[in-house]
């Protein structure tokens, strides 16, 4: 007799509703007005549920705090992956996601980078919270490694390093000045980094 999957309901495979209206108020206030300013009974409010249905889908506060943020880091990689894939050269890869950059900043009701401002508001570094920043920090920083390896190997983690520090810069400056300026200058300033490395990269072997 042939092996058969265990049938799934429709339930399991689809997310609760209640679920996902509160994650969408959720992240939406905690990007907006913080996270510490946010509390439960807020969120449950706006999100039209009640208590029971939000503790059964989030045991506490802290586990919407983190789902928000993995929410944040998917959505940001497909973007971020989506962007590389549709220029196949590593060059052209990273100006792609300075371009993913700029759109963001330039963006209705751009608040910042999400990972920047929860990193303010959960400065320990054994907070799950913290750890989960860190995470999304290192995958962004190991992405544009690989790129720039292949720009130049020599010096892709300290020109990963300068990239993030560029991109946070642009992040911060989109909240207190004119966006598109910002957004030209980050532009600027990754074209100019992309450069310097590839000048770097030893040439080829005469055949």
């Amino acid at each position: 007799m042939a092996h058969r999957e265990p049938e799934t309901r429709p339930s399991e495979t689809r997310p609760s509703a209640a679920r996902q209206r509160l994650l969408s108020t959720a992240t939406r206030i905690f990007y907006a007005e913080g996270i510490h300013q946010a509390g439960v009974d807020r969120i449950i409010a706006e999100a039209k549920v009640t208590r029971a249905t939000f503790y059964r889908h989030f045991p506490g506060k802290e586990d919407l705090v983190l789902t928000y943020l993995r929410e944040v880091h998917r959505m940001e990689r497909g973007a971020i992956q989506a962007a590389i894939a549709a220029h196949p050269s590593p060059a052209g890869g990273l100006l792609a996601i300075a371009d993913f950059v700029a759109r963001t900043i330039q963006s209705p009701g751009f608040r910042g980078c999400a990972f920047l401002n929860a990193a303010a508001e959960y400065p320990d570094a054994a907070h799950p919270v913290h750890r989960e920043i860190i995470a999304h920090r290192q995958w962004f920083l190991d992405t544009l490694g690989t790129l720039l390896a292949q720009v130049a190997e020599d010096s892709s983690d300290a020109a990963a390093r300068h990239f993030a520090m560029l991109r946070d810069g642009a992040m911060a400056a989109g909240c207190l000045f004119d966006p598109a300026l910002v957004a030209e200058t980050f532009r600027q300033g990754i074209e100019g980094l992309v450069r310097v490395h590839g000048e770097r990269r030893p040439a080829e072997p005469a055949g």
